[in-house]
Order: C-alpha cells, then sequence, then structure tokens
C-alpha cells in the first residue's frame, strides 16, 4: 500500500457571508451580556475612561468595554495571564460574539490589553468594581450590613533565588559563598552551599532581602508550607449574599491585625449606598483579634464577632475600656449568632478564593507590583459578582459548570445513568452463570 502525502489547500479567493457558518451564542456569556446591557455597563466605563484617551491622534485602542469583557473572561475561563486571554479570544467564535467583534475583526492582542491596563490607573479599576457593588445592590443581591473578613496570600512572579540584600546588593549565592568561606571552606560546590543553607535556622527576613524584579513582594510562608515571594489578597464579603464587597492587596509580611483597618474602610465607602444602616457586624477569624483593632471598629459604631484566641489569664489594670470591648466581644462570639457567623464566614470567604485565586487562575500572579495586580484582582472581583447576579438572576454560574442546565436535564441524565447500571449489573450476571467451568458449577 503507497503511503499518502499530506497536500497544501488552496483557500478560496472569495467567500460569500451565506457560506460562513455563524456559531451558537454561549448561554453565559449572552446572560451576562444581557445583565451589562441592562445596566449600561459600556456607557457607565467610558465615563471615567474618557481622559485618558487622546481625541484624534493616537495608537489604535480598544474601547473601555471591550478591555474589561476581557479581563472577565480571564475570570470565567481561568487565565492567569494576559497573553493567555489574547490566544482564547482569537480562538473562540463565541467570545468574539461577547466582546461584539465579527468574524473579519481583529482582536486584542496581549501588548494592546497590558498597554490598556498600564495606562488605566487602580482608581478607575477601583470605580468599576465599587459600581457593580452598587448594581448587586440596586438588584436587592445583598445589602452589605454583615461582613466576613479573611485573607490569603498569592504567589508573586518573582523567584527566591533572585533576591539580593537590601544593604549591599549582594545575590543569595554570593551570601552564602560569604558564610561559607567565614567558616573555611574554599571554592564551595553547590551540593556544599545548599547543606550549608539547610543548616541555617533563619535564612531569610524581608527587613534584609528584597527581590530586584517586584520590590512589592515579601517572603511569605504559602498555605502548603512552601515560602515564596508573595502578595497578600485580603476579601470582605457580604454574608447574606456571598458577594464581594472589597478586595484590597498587602505587602504579605504584615499581619490581619494591621491590614484590616483599610479593607474595612473601602467596604464601608463602597456599602454606604446600599442601606441606610451600612455596615453593622464584622466576622473574623483569630488573627485579627486585638485591643486596638476593637477598639478601631467599635469608634466606627460597628460590633465585632471575631474569635479570641486562648491566651491565658489577662491583666486589665489600667486598660479597662479594652477590657469591657473583649468581653463584649466574647460574648459575641458565644452566643448561637455568633456561632453561626463564623461558620457562614469561612464557608463564603474560602468560596471567594476558591473562584478568584483557584478555578480563576490568580492564584500565581504573571503581573509584578502591588498596583497592577490590584488592577487585576479588582476585576476579578466584578466577575465574581457578575457570575453571582447571573445565577441569581438567570440560574447559569460559570460557563464550565452544569449550574445552568435545568432539573429536567438533570433528573434525565441520573434516570439514564441508573437504567445503564441496572441493565450492566444484569448482563454481569447472566455472563457469570452462563461461563462459568464445569467444576465451579458442579
Amino acid at each position: 500500500m503507497a503511503m499518502g502525502r499530506r497536500k497544501s489547500k488552496q483557500s478560496e479567493l472569495w467567500v460569500t457571508t451565506e457560506e460562513i457558518t455563524k456559531p451558537a451564542s454561549h448561554p453565559f456569556y449572552a446572560k451576562v451580556n444581557e445583565v451589562l446591557d441592562e445596566c449600561k455597563f459600556d456607557r457607565k466605563a467610558e465615563q471615567p475612561c474618557q481622559r485618558f484617551y487622546k481625541p484624534a491622534k493616537g495608537r489604535p485602542s480598544i474601547t473601555p468595554g471591550v478591555y474589561f469583557r476581557a479581563l472577565l473572561i480571564g475570570y470565567c475561563e481561568g487565565i492567569s495571564s494576559e497573553r493567555g486571554i489574547a490566544w482564547r479570544l482569537a480562538d473562540s467564535l463565541s467570545l468574539r460574539e461577547f466582546l461584539g467583534f465579527n468574524l473579519g475583526d481583529q482582536t486584542p492582542d496581549h501588548s494592546t490589553l497590558s498597554r490598556t491596563r498600564r495606562l488605566f490607573p487602580v482608581e478607575t479599576h477601583r470605580a468599576v468594581f465599587g459600581w457593580f457593588v452598587w448594581v448587586l445592590g440596586a438588584k436587592g443581591v445583598l445589602n452589605g450590613q454583615t461582613l466576613g473578613i479573611e485573607a490569603t496570600t498569592l504567589e508573586a512572579n518573582a523567584a527566591m533565588r533572585s533576591i539580593e540584600r537590601r544593604d549591599t546588593g549582594a545575590k543569595y549565592i554570593e551570601y552564602l559563598k560569604g558564610l561559607a568561606a567565614a567558616e573555611g571552606m574554599e571554592n564551595p560546590t553547590p551540593e556544599q552551599l545548599a547543606r550549608l543553607d539547610r543548616k541555617r535556622k533563619k535564612k531569610t527576613s524581608n527587613q534584609d532581602w528584597k527581590s530586584p524584579s517586584d520590590p512589592d513582594s515579601r517572603i511569605a510562608k504559602m498555605k502548603d508550607g512552601r515560602t515564596h515571594l508573595a502578595h497578600k489578597a485580603e476579601h470582605a464579603v457580604d454574608l447574606n449574599s456571598g458577594a464581594l464587597v472589597a478586595v484590597t492587596l498587602q505587602a504579605a509580611d504584615q499581619g490581619d491585625t494591621a491590614t484590616v483597618a483599610q479593607t474595612l474602610n473601602e467596604a464601608r465607602a463602597n456599602a454606604e449606598f446600599l442601606s441606610a444602616s451600612g455596615v453593622q457586624d464584622v466576622v473574623a477569624d483569630k488573627g485579627y483579634h486585638s485591643g486596638a483593632v476593637l477598639a478601631a471598629v467599635d469608634h466606627s459604631a460597628v460590633s465585632t464577632v471575631i474569635a479570641e484566641p486562648e491566651r491565658g489569664q489577662r491583666n486589665w489594670s489600667g486598660r479597662e475600656a479594652e477590657r469591657d470591648l473583649v468581653y463584649a466581644n466574647r460574648q459575641r462570639v458565644r452566643s448561637e449568632r455568633g456561632r453561626r457567623l463564623l461558620k457562614l464566614r469561612s464557608e463564603l470567604v474560602e468560596r471567594s478564593f476558591a473562584h478568584m485565586y483557584d478555578t480563576g487562575g490568580m492564584r500565581r500572579t504573571h503581573l509584578r507590583g502591588r498596583d497592577n495586580i490590584l488592577k487585576r484582582l479588582l476585576i476579578h472581583a466584578a466577575a465574581f459578582n457578575i457570575a453571582l447576579l447571573v445565577r441569581k438572576l438567570h440560574g447559569i454560574g460559570k460557563p464550565r459548570t452544569l449550574q445552568g442546565a435545568s432539573p429536567e436535564l438533570l433528573r434525565a441524565l441520573l434516570s439514564l445513568w441508573i437504567a445503564l447500571a441496572r441493565l450492566y449489573a444484569a448482563e454481569l450476571t447472566e455472563r457469570t452463570s452462563w461461563d462459568a467451568p464445569d467444576e465451579l458449577a458442579a
């Protein structure tokens, strides 16, 4: 048999529009566009971005609506890099329709997306996120009265092997060679340096070391126990709906008690238009418990439900005001409502982490600089709220799930699976009874 060869294919010079296949719209993105068009999102997004564009001349750009929709796709498809988003837009016909592009239009490349991101400041992204919080409040999804606060670490786009001393600028490998020379080791091998590094008790600290590629990153221990350069993302979640009210990005070496004030202030600013009473309760774990935090939250007329760590017997001499705040918070934590809120906080806040960072693809950042990363996080959080709104209005969740399927379809699939399982069990029983050897049958 003769081997065939692949032949080059000559494309037609002229193609009529009737011959071009028009794909069906993606049900999830079609509903998202319905929600965005109903809220007049494109007009609202163009207003704060108008001053960053030239009236006549300049580089060919994309509209703000296309830019923010592209970042929404990054959340829905779990794509962390802007280059990956550009590739996905070029490949998918349904995403072209979501952006409003025809088949012959050129989709934005990654350089255009990154250029637009650098053009718009953090305040513009924060305004877009805050506007979506207001939309959810107008639709009756959230009221922002009870907030759960929690933080997580994001792996930075920087390697530990590239860190250098803050005082001398020496690389880490040069620092190890200096330690080896102090111990009398001449021309140490990489294995000897690694062994010396493992024996050291305190290896690195953020006061002594920094990353030259991402100075905003900090050395921190991740959730899985590994040590990486990282950033700290903090969420404020509405415990009545699970929607995000505020997202901040902090230095990874800062404690929870030092970062909660900024997150709470942004949450109160976003939630002040949702209800007349504003934020009433703040729920957090024991990492946020301190006298200064309780005093600051109480000064803003907000009650706390913060889990208290075991500190043993305490001396309250001269600190009666702090004692009263701690005892009042302890009473609220031990109440039935307090225990229910703490359980609800761990469920809803961790759910936002899973959607934004694990399935959303932002657990490891592809950007450098805290402002750049925060821009992506804010639009990721806005996409999380949009998905929550679409699920509530139309019953459709993320595009990669079956949450949009009707209950009748799910019941039909379950019935079919049960029928196939019973048929397979009956066939297996009949085959075993007929094919058994004579000595076993006897």
